[in-house]
């Protein structure tokens, strides 16, 4: 399991505050109300049907699904959403990609420009970063004691380009275009899908020393507690090194 998705993977084992939930279902309202702009039936609509499960997974309540819905099909009106792509480079050169959803590009840019500057960063022009990342499915499913070989070639013959294993847990990688056809054969296998969404994986990582690395999470964790930052990608290698020194950090 990569380091980013093992630090990602320890951050939601440990659970949400009150407070923090109220944030999150701020998010996935946003995701939702951007996907269901291309269609509000989420059976024809894959993007749809990703954000909306993705916010079952997480315990937000059905009436603000069907709000965001309802809002992004044009049945609710309300404030225009921009979904967005911001670039930059943290704190010893590490590239950093963020996906935006926001209703107010100026108090968005105004707010990442403050935390890049802060942990000695700076933003990018468009383009500076994202051609070191590239798109991929991304499938995480319980093990449920399964042996790997199996699950190996379950998710090969779905279509999936890769898997790794850590923690009772295996993470599965496909094509963007490929992410439904493996999400649903995998499905069809009876087994526990936990996440399930397109993201951007960096195409080289950089390994620096371990209290460097706790300067970049640092300034991702508080990029991803901005209610307009969606996602927040980074090139960072994260060793198991970096990990123990951010929990003594925190």
């Amino acid at each position: 399991m990569s380091g980013h998705s093992k630090w990602a993977t320890i951050k939601r084992k440990k659970g949400a505050t009150d407070a923090k939930r109220g944030a999150l279902f701020t998010k996935l309202a946003r995701q939702i109300t951007i996907a269901a702009r291309e269609g509000g039936d989420p059976e024809y609509n894959f993007k749809l049907r990703l954000a909306v499960d993705k916010a079952k997974a997480n315990a937000m309540p059905r009436d603000n699904i069907e709000r965001a819905i309802k809002r992004g099909a044009g049945t609710d009106k309300d404030t225009l959403l921009e979904e967005l792509l911001y670039e930059g480079y943290g704190p010893h050169g590490i590239a950093v990609l963020m996906q935006i959803v926001t209703d107010n590009r100026n108090r968005t840019i105004g707010d990442i420009r403050r935390l890049f500057t802060r942990a000695n960063g700076n933003l990018g022009e468009a383009g500076s970063v994202a051609w070191q990342f590239e798109a991929r499915g991304h499938i995480i499913i319980e093990t449920q004691g399964q042996s790997e070989d199996k699950l190996f070639e379950i998710a090969l013959e779905a279509g999936a380009d890769d898997i790794q294993f850590a923690d009772g847990e295996a993470e599965i990688y496909t094509n963007p275009g490929d992410l439904q056809i493996v999400r649903e054969a995998l499905t069809r296998q009876k087994l526990h899908i936990t996440e399930s969404e397109l993201i951007m994986v960096p195409k080289t990582t950089i390994a620096i020393e371990p209290v460097e690395a706790v300067q970049v999470m640092h300034l991702m964790e508080n990029l991803e507690e901005l209610d307009d930052v969606t996602k927040v990608y980074s090139n960072l290698e994260v060793t198991d090194e970096a990990l123990a020194a951010m929990e003594n950090a925190v």
